[in-house]
C-alpha cells in the first residue's frame, strides 16, 4: 500500500511537470524521466512480490490439500482466497479428466514412496477411517496403525496423522 501511494504521488507530480514542460520548461524533462523510471521500478517490484505470493498460494494447495487451515487463510486477501479456489477447481477438473473413470490424484505421492504401507500415529481424535478393501479403522489420539501410504498422505498433511519413522 505504501508503494502504491508513492507511485500515485510520483505520477501526480509527473503529470503536473509534464504540463509545465509542454509550456516550454525543458529543464523538467530529466526529472520527469527519473520519476518515470522510479515508477517502472516500483511496478516491477510489486509484480515480483505478487507473483511470489501467487506461487506460495499455489504451493499451499499441494501441501495442505483443497481446504486451507484458518490460520493461513486469515493472512490472505479476498482476491488471494478467490484465486486459490479457482486454482483448486481447475486442478480438480484436470485430475478428473486424466486417469480413466476415477481420475488421477496428483497430490497423493508428492515424493516417491519407499513402501506401500507406513506406520502412523494419530495425533488427535478423527473417528472412523475406511480403507479401500472395506476395512474401517478407528483413529483415536495416540493410536498407531499400519495403513496404505496413499490413503494416509492427506491426513498427514492435515496434521491428523504422524508418520512414524523406525
Amino acid at each position: 500500500r505504501q508503494v502504491l501511494e508513492e507511485m500515485r504521488a510520483l505520477y501526480e507530480r509527473n503529470q503536473a511537470d509534464v504540463s509545465e514542460a509542454k509550456s516550454g520548461r525543458t529543464d523538467l524533462i530529466f526529472l520527469i524521466r527519473f520519476r518515470h523510471c522510479c515508477l517502472l521500478r516500483n511496478q516491477r517490484c510489486l509484480l515480483a512480490y505478487l507473483y511470489d505470493r501467487l506461487l506460495r498460494i499455489r504451493a499451499l494447495r499441494w501441501e495442505y490439500g483443497s481446504v486451507l487451515p484458518n490460520t493461513i487463510q486469515f493472512h490472505m486477501s479476498a482476491e488471494e482466497v478467490e484465486w486459490f479456489n479457482r486454482y483448486k477447481k481447475s486442478l480438480a477438473t484436470y485430475m478428473r479428466s486424466v486417469g480413466g473413470e476415477e481420475g488421477l490424484d496428483l497430490t497423493q505421492d508428492v515424493k516417491p514412496p519407499k513402501s506401500l504401507y507406513i506406520e502412523v500415529r494419530c495425533l488427535r481424535d478423527y473417528g472412523e477411517f475406511e480403507i479401500d478393501d472395506g476395512t474401517t479403522v478407528l483413529l483415536k489420539k495416540n493410536s498407531q496403525h499400519f495403513l496404505p501410504r496413499w490413503k494416509c498422505e492427506q491426513l498427514i498433511r492435515q496434521g491428523v496423522l504422524e508418520h512414524i519413522l523406525s
